[in-house]
C-alpha cells in the first residue's frame, strides 16, 4: 500500500542475517550474498523485493529468527496479514527465546486483521506481560466497538483508480486527494516498497474547471516524489503539505540511505501553488508528515517518528507564531499515543481528534479513532469509530463536516477499485464520546467563611442516583471526576449545614471549579449574645489610637453584614473598646468614634440604621490584667482594642 510510505515506520538494523540450513544444496557463500541483497533491500524500506528474496531462501529450507522477523516485519508493512501472522507464528515456535516485544505485538495486530480475535487476544496478553505498555488494554473492547458501529452509511466515491488513492481533504468546494494514478514516472523513479508509483496530488469539484473532472493540482507542489496529505487554511491561500525529501529538484538521504518525509507550506498565487516552503522544525534524520490544523487555524498538528516518540509514528502538536516560525513541539502523551503508529490526524470544528492507530485495540490493522482535545486537553478517552467505517484491514485519513454530517476515509478493504480506495459516508447517529470532566472546589461556612473539612461532596446524576463522592481534606477541598456528556448534580454537605448543590449541563469536558458556602441549618442565640461569637467570626480589633475599619476587620464585618441579610429581624448593638494606656476620658472618646465608624460602614452596605446601634467603653471592659500601672506587651494590648457584636432584639 502506499500509504505505508507515511506511516512512518521503525528504522530496523540491516545487518546480515546468520542463516540455518536444512539442506546444503546451495553454497552458504552464495545464500549470504542472497541474502546480503535482501537485507539491503529491507534496510531501504524496499520490503517488495525483499519478500521475494526472504521467501525464496526460506523455501530453500534456510531459516533463522533474523529472516523471519524480516520477512514477517515486510509481510506486516507492506499490509499482508495473513502472510506476516504466518511468519510470526512460524518464528514463535520454531525460535520462542528469540521473538521480540515488537514481533509479538504485530504477531497478534496481525492475527486481529485476519478475523482471528481470541488467538489475537490471547497473543497481546503476552504482549502486556513483556512489557508496561497498553495498560489500557481492555478485553471487552469488541462489545464497546459494536456499541459504536452501524452508525454510517457508506457512498461510493466515484474518482477512485485501479492504483491508490487516498488522503481526501476539504479544497474550496471540492476536495483535493493523492494518487499514483497518472505520475509519468519512468521505472527508476517507482518506488519499490511495494512496487508502486509515486503519488501527486489531484483535486475533484473544487471550482469549475475541475467539476467532475480528476485534475493535478496547480502549481509547484507536484514532484517526481511522493506529495501526500494536505490541509488548507481558512483563508485559501496557505496550504501545508507532505512531501519526501525532494527540493529545488534535488533529494537528500539520511545517513542510512533514506529519504525521509517532509511537511512543506505553500501559498496561492494566480490560482496556482507555489512558493514552497520547507517547515523549520523538519530533519533529514526523520520524518515529519500528515499536517492538521487546529479549528481556530493557530496550531499544526503532525506526525513524526522524531527523538521523544513514544511508538512507531506519534502525533504532535506545535504554536504557528507567524512569520514562517513555530512554538515549542509537544508529543501529545500517551493517552493518545502508543508504542505503535498514531497518523493521520483531522480535527472537526467542535475540537473533536480523529486519527488512525494500530496501537489501540481496534479491529486489524489501522482503525479510526476518536477523542476530544478541546481546550489543548489531550487525557480525555479515545474511542473507535466502529463498523462501517472500520474493518479487518487498513482504514485511514479520516475527514468530516460535522454541519452536513458527511465525511471521507480511505480504506484497503476487499471489494476496492485498486490498491486504497477513498469511500463517502453519511454520519446517521452522532458517535457518543466518554467525556470525563474534572470537578474541583472548596467547601465553606457562609458566615464565617472557615473552610470545613470532613464536608461530604457527591456526584448524584439526573435521576438521583449517586455516582461517586467524597470528603473534603483539611482545607475544604475536595476532587472528583464526572461524566460531562450527561447532566449532573453536584451536592456538599456536613452536619450542621444545609446541603447545597450545583447543576452542570452537559459540557465539552473543561476543567470545573465549584465551591460551596453552606448554611448552618441552625444558629442559637438570644438577647444579650455576642453575633461574632455566635458565628465564630474573628475578634474586630483597631489599630493603636485609631478608629478606622482596618482590612482584616472589614472581611469580619462582611460575615456580620451576611447574617443580617439571612435574618432580617436581628438588630445589634456595637460595643466597642480601648486598652488601657492612654488617658480614661480620650480612650471613652475613642472607643466610640469606633463604635460609630463599625456602625456606619455596616449603614453603607446596605443595612437599615434602625437595626443598629454603638456605644464606646473606653476601657471600663478590658478581657485580661492589661490595666493602668501594668507592662503588658503589644499584643496583649491588642485583644482589648475590639468590637462586639451584642444581639438586642
Amino acid at each position: 500500500m502506499l500509504k505505508r510510505i507515511f506511516t512512518l515506520l521503525i528504522i530496523v538494523c540491516g545487518c546480515l542475517v546468520k542463516l540455518t540450513a536444512q539442506q546444503d544444496s546451495i553454497p552458504d557463500k552464495q545464500i549470504n550474498r542472497i541474502m546480503e541483497r535482501a537485507d539491503e533491500q529491507y534496510k531501504q524500506y524496499s520490503f517488495s523485493p525483499a519478500i521475494d528474496i526472504y521467501k525464496k531462501v526460506l523455501d530453500k529450507g534456510y531459516s533463522s529468527p533474523d529472516l523471519l522477523k524480516r520477512l514477517g516485519n515486510s509481510y506486516y508493512f507492506n499490509a499482508k496479514y495473513q502472510e506476516a501472522a504466518q511468519t510470526y507464528k512460524k518464528l514463535k515456535e520454531t525460535y520462542p527465546d528469540e521473538i521480540s516485544v515488537e514481533e509479538v505485538f504485530r504477531y497478534a495486530q496481525s492475527l486481529k486483521s485476519v478475523g482471528n480475535y481470541d488467538e489475537s487476544t490471547s497473543t497481546m496478553k503476552e504482549f502486556r506481560e513483556m512489557t508496561s505498555a497498553m495498560v489500557d488494554f481492555d478485553e471487552d473492547y469488541m462489545a464497546k466497538i459494536e456499541k459504536n458501529s452501524g452508525r454510517y452509511t457508506l457512498k461510493p466515491f466515484p474518482y477512485n483508480s485501479k492504483y491508490s488513492d487516498f488522503a481526501a481533504a476539504y479544497y474550496e468546494k471540492g476536495l483535493i486527494f493523492a494518487s499514483d494514478r497518472d505520475t509519468g514516472n519512468f521505472a527508476r523513479y517507482r518506488h519499490t516498497w511495494n512496487a508502486s508509483d509515486f503519488l501527486d496530488l489531484y483535486k475533484v469539484n473544487a471550482d469549475s474547471v475541475s467539476k467532475d473532472k480528476v485534475l493535478k493540482l496547480e502549481g509547484d507542489i507536484n514532484t517526481r516524489l511522493h506529495e501526500s496529505t494536505t490541509i488548507v487554511a481558512k483563508d485559501g491561500q496557505t496550504m501545508y503539505f507532505t512531501r519526501n525529501n525532494f527540493f529545488d529538484g534535488r533529494k537528500k538521504k539520511d545517513e542510512e540511505g533514506i529519504i525521509r518525509l517532509k511537511i512543506y507550506s505553500a501559498e496561492k498565487i494566480d490560482g496556482e501553488w507555489t512558493n514552497i516552503v520547507e517547515l523549520p522544525f523538519n530533519s533529514d534524520d526523520y520524518s515529519v508528515a500528515h499536517p492538521m490544523l487546529s479549528p481556530d487555524g493557530k496550531k499544526l498538528y503532525f506526525v513524526s517518528d522524531m527523538p521523544g516518540s513514544l511508538g512507531a509514528s506519534d502525533i504532535f502538536v506545535t504554536n504557528i507564531i507567524g512569520d514562517g516560525t513555530y512554538g515549542p513541539i509537544k508529543n501529545l502523551g500517551n493517552n493518545i499515543n502508543t508504542m505503535a503508529r498514531e497518523t493521520f490526524p483531522y480535527i472537526s470544528k467542535e475540537g473533536v481528534l480523529y486519527f488512525s492507530s494500530d496501537g489501540h485495540q481496534g479491529l486489524g490493522g489501522l482503525d479510526v479513532f476518536a477523542t476530544k482535545i478541546a481546550y489543548n486537553d489531550y487525557s480525555q478517552p479515545v474511542v473507535n469509530v466502529g463498523k462501517p467505517v472500520n474493518t479487518q484491514k487498513d482504514d485511514f485519513s479520516y475527514i468530516y463536516d460535522s454541519d452536513e454530517k458527511t465525511g471521507f476515509f480511505a480504506s484497503n478493504r476487499d471489494g476496492g477499485v485498486g490498491g486504497d480506495d477513498i469511500y463517502g459516508f453519511v454520519e446517521n447517529e452522532p458517535l457518543t464520546l466518554d467525556c470525563i470532566q474534572e470537578v474541583t472546589g472548596t467547601v465553606r461556612d457562609r458566615i464565617s467563611n472557615e473552610v470545613l473539612a470532613g464536608a461530604t461532596v457527591k456526584i448524584i446524576d439526573e435521576e438521583n442516583n449517586e455516582i461517586s463522592s467524597t470528603i473534603t481534606d483539611s482545607d475544604g477541598n475536595y476532587i472528583l471526576m464526572l461524566d460531562c456528556s450527561k447532566g449532573n448534580f453536584v451536592r456538599a454537605s456536613r452536619d450542621g449545614y444545609v446541603p447545597a448543590e450545583e447543576y452542570l449541563p452537559i459540557s465539552d469536558g473543561k476543567p470545573r471549579i465549584v465551591d460551596f458556602y453552606l448554611e448552618r441549618d441552625l444558629v442559637t442565640g438570644g438577647f444579650g449574645d455576642d453575633l461574632a461569637k455566635l458565628l465564630q467570626l474573628s475578634t474586630i480589633y483597631f489599630d493603636l489610637n485609631k478608629f478606622n475599619i482596618r482590612p482584616d476587620a472589614e472581611i469580619e464585618i462582611q460575615k456580620v453584614i451576611v447574617a443580617m441579610e439571612k435574618y432580617p429581624s436581628l438588630k445589634i448593638k456595637v460595643n466597642s473598646h480601648t486598652d488601657s494606656r492612654g488617658v480614661d476620658a480620650y480612650n471613652l472618646w475613642l472607643s466610640q468614634k469606633r463604635a460609630e465608624s463599625t456602625v456606619n460602614y455596616m449603614i453603607s452596605k446596605g443595612i437599615a440604621p434602625d437595626r443598629l446601634q454603638g456605644e464606646g467603653f473606653g476601657e471600663t471592659r478590658l478581657v485580661n490584667d492589661c490595666v493602668n500601672g501594668v507592662r503588658c506587651p503589644e499584643e496583649r494590648h491588642q485583644l482589648n482594642r475590639r468590637s462586639e457584636f451584642i444581639i438586642f432584639e
